[in-house]
């Protein structure tokens, strides 16, 4: 650090600059982020009394960041430090900009019913044409094996695997010995 009396006076001497604020802004990255995290000196950029020191970083999954530090340079008195920060510059990886709930949940739903709307087309254009060429089949659309309560239920007879009971019996014989058929 310059002594008390020292003057710093950013932009009359670049050369002057980096030698006095890049150590600066190294010691305070360093309170931060490991020195292996910190790459080259890029520039320094000025305005109103505050001079940015940008780095590059030294880390997977930061291309095109920055490292910043922010420094104080009031004539007359000893730069102080303001701000370290690891900003995104052009081209960087960034995440999209954030977009409130309810106007995502709005577009969402905006998209289902589109998607509904085009489906419902497509099978009505689908059942007219089948409709046209179907329309003989119809009514021979259930076979009689789709009818009959004794159906096998995954190639397993129901009825052939429940327990009888009396009134199963009577009920079966009922059906199958007419009282009134005389034989």
């Amino acid at each position: 650090m310059p002594d008390a009396g020292a003057s710093a006076t950013p932009g009359r001497d670049a050369l002057a600059d980096r030698q006095l604020l890049e150590p600066i802004a190294r010691a305070a990255l360093a309170e931060i982020t490991p020195e292996s995290t910190v790459g080259a000196f890029r520039e320094i950029t000025v305005e109103d009394a505050v001079a940015t020191v940008h780095f590059s970083p030294r880390m997977g999954g930061y291309p095109g960041w920055v490292w910043a530090v922010a420094i104080a340079v009031n004539e007359g008195l000893e730069p102080s430090v303001l701000e370290t920060e690891l900003i995104p510059s052009d081209g960087a990886l960034v995440a999209p900009e954030w977009v409130p709930w309810s106007d995502r949940l709005e577009e969402y739903l905006s998209h289902q019913a589109d998607e509904d709307d085009s489906e419902e087309e497509d099978s009505d254009d689908a059942e007219e044409s089948d409709d046209s060429e179907e329309s003989d089949d119809d009514d021979h659309e259930h076979d009689e094996d789709d009818l009959d309560p004794d159906d096998d239920v995954d190639g397993v007879d129901i009825d052939e695997h429940a327990p009888m009971t009396e009134h199963d019996d009577t009920e079966h014989d009922d059906t199958e010995h007419d009282p009134t058929d005389e034989d």
